[in-house]
């Protein structure tokens, strides 16, 4: 039986970073008209996630892939691409940081607060402790995952 042909890996890096970067109308496309819908599939996927996430050796993997990878290259990419592309994505995202975060003033403001004590007091950690409870409980509440 004949052996599948393919090129090496620099020729077939060579095609990679020559094409696929001119590449970028075909990605658009697909994420303005995409032929399913992710939030449908990704609600579909939430057993699969459940499993994925669960399997014994998950653990393993996880710091596997970390290890793998390395800080060395997770410093370089976030220098080389990360850096050009911090402004920009801060600035998109403004419309969705007001969204997120809109519901939560007025949460915070409503906590009734334990009296502050002096400096260095556990009891002022208890503060920090009622406020981070409420948002919690109002993110539970906006994603439908409890109180």
């Amino acid at each position: 039986m004949p052996k599948p042909k393919i090129g090496t890996t620099e020729e077939i890096a060579k095609k990679f970073l020559e094409v696929t970067p001119g590449r970028s109308p075909y990605y658009e496309a697909g994420v303005t008209a995409p032929k399913a819908d992710w939030e449908q599939n990704t609600i579909a996927a939430g057993k699969s996630y459940k499993a994925a996430v669960s399997v014994p050796d998950i653990e393993k993997r996880f710091t596997g892939g970390a290890k793998k990878a390395g800080t060395a290259k997770w410093q370089r990419k976030a220098k080389d691409v990360g850096v050009s592309r911090f402004g920009p994505g801060v600035l998109a995202s403004g419309p969705d940081f007001i969204a997120g975060y809109s519901p939560y003033p007025s949460v915070i403001a409503a906590v009734d607060m334990a009296e502050r004590q002096p400096r260095g007091s556990d009891a002022n950690y208890m503060r920090s402790k009622q406020v981070g409870d409420a948002q919690h409980k109002k993110k539970l509440a906006l994603i439908g995952a409890g109180a």
